[in-house]
């Protein structure tokens, strides 16, 4: 890794940990998912399982805090670099809400028998994993024109990663009665499984990160700072209890230590290991688009937890995951080529630009 330049220009090599840490993210997403609806329950209790359980609970923070690390790192020193990428920032975040809910869609027969009611609205807007990124893309996006100075843009962006964790309580229980794709939105609606109050926090702070830590190399020298920062986070989580609420911002703290740690960890890694990770962090977004219908099921098309549900042995759930895995990225890599052919003046694009912004639960 110490044959990679700064991170300061606006177009440069790709950030060689935020792939990889995305990759391990990709990884550990398309595992959880296929284990969670096929393994049998009587697995689910071994104790491997249940240890693999508690450090699935970083997918999505990860995802988030990268999500965020990788919008400001694209910007470099270029001025006005944040205004100039404002619109392709725009376009992805609208992107990222339209693939979310269209994800969520319980098809037109369940709308019909539901009809216009608050049950029907709360499926057709559940507030996931995509709308969260989305919508944090296109808070960042605004927040980084608007401060073009960077100690604002520090205090901003720190300010909306504390700010959004604090505020989530208060703003549950405001919520109650205001419209159902609102509450959905804010986190109080019923299926909301990634609300922007608290998970945007995530976000904003790999974003504040990533501000901090600008001037150092990928490589060595982002990997220790990460690792210190992470670690000093995690020790004040031994003097601050941490509570796990949905609302809870201890948890929030908790979680990107632990995003925190695992990205310093991967800077550390020889860029061998990093980039075999790396192929399935550039496609995670549509690894995730490709998977979840195949797992859940989408509208009235029954998925695998439904057409087989859990009742697997381990070798046999594992062997799932992993042809649903390579499966999705075959098809998002042939995706990516067809792509290419149709527009090659883009083919051989390196850029940090928003197609960093790709996650998965």
């Amino acid at each position: 890794m110490n044959g990679f330049g700064p991170a300061l220009s606006f177009r440069q090599t790709r950030h060689p940990a935020l792939d990889g840490a995305r990759g391990l993210a990709v990884l550990a997403m398309v595992m959880g998912h296929t284990l969670d609806a096929l393994l049998a329950p009587a697995l689910r209790d071994h104790p491997w399982v249940q240890q693999y359980w508690k450090l699935r609970g970083i997918t999505a923070p990860l995802f988030l805090l990268v999500s965020g690390w990788a919008v400001v790192m694209a910007l470099g020193t270029k001025p006005g670099a944040a205004k100039d990428s404002f619109g392709r920032r725009f376009r992805r975040a609208l992107l990222l809400l339209f693939l979310g809910y269209l994800l969520h869609w319980p098809g037109w027969g369940a709308v019909r028998d539901l009809g216009f009611s608050d049950a029907m609205l709360g499926k057709v807007f559940q507030f996931d994993a995509l709308q969260c990124i989305g919508a944090s893309l296109l808070l960042g996006a605004v927040a980084l024109v608007l401060t073009p100075h960077q100690g604002a843009r520090a205090l901003l962006l720190g300010g909306l990663a504390v700010g959004i964790p604090l505020a989530s309580a208060v703003l549950w229980q405001a919520g109650a009665h205001l419209p159902v794709p609102v509450q959905q939105f804010i986190g109080n609606g019923e299926g909301s499984r990634f609300p922007f109050f608290p998970w945007a926090g995530f976000f904003f702070a790999g974003a504040f990160a990533a501000h901090g830590l600008h001037l150092l190399k990928p490589g060595p020298a982002q990997g220790f700072a990460l690792l210190a920062l992470g670690g000093a986070l995690l020790g004040v989580t031994h003097w601050v209890p941490v509570e796990w609420t949905p609302t809870s911002p201890t948890m929030v703290m908790y979680r990107v230590a632990q995003g925190l740690l695992v990205l310093g960890a991967v800077n550390l890694l020889p860029r061998r290991l990093s980039g075999a990770l790396a192929p399935l962090g550039r496609l995670s977004l549509w690894i995730y688009v490709l998977h979840l219908p195949v797992v859940y099921g989408w509208a009235d098309i029954a998925g695998l937890s439904q057409r087989i549900g859990p009742r697997l042995g381990m070798a046999a759930a594992l062997g799932v995951s992993v042809a649903l895995l390579a499966g999705c990225y075959l098809i998002a890599r042939f995706g990516r080529w067809v792509r290419e052919q149709a527009r090659p003046w883009r083919s051989g694009s390196t850029t940090l630009d928003v197609s960093s912004a790709r996650m998965g639960p």
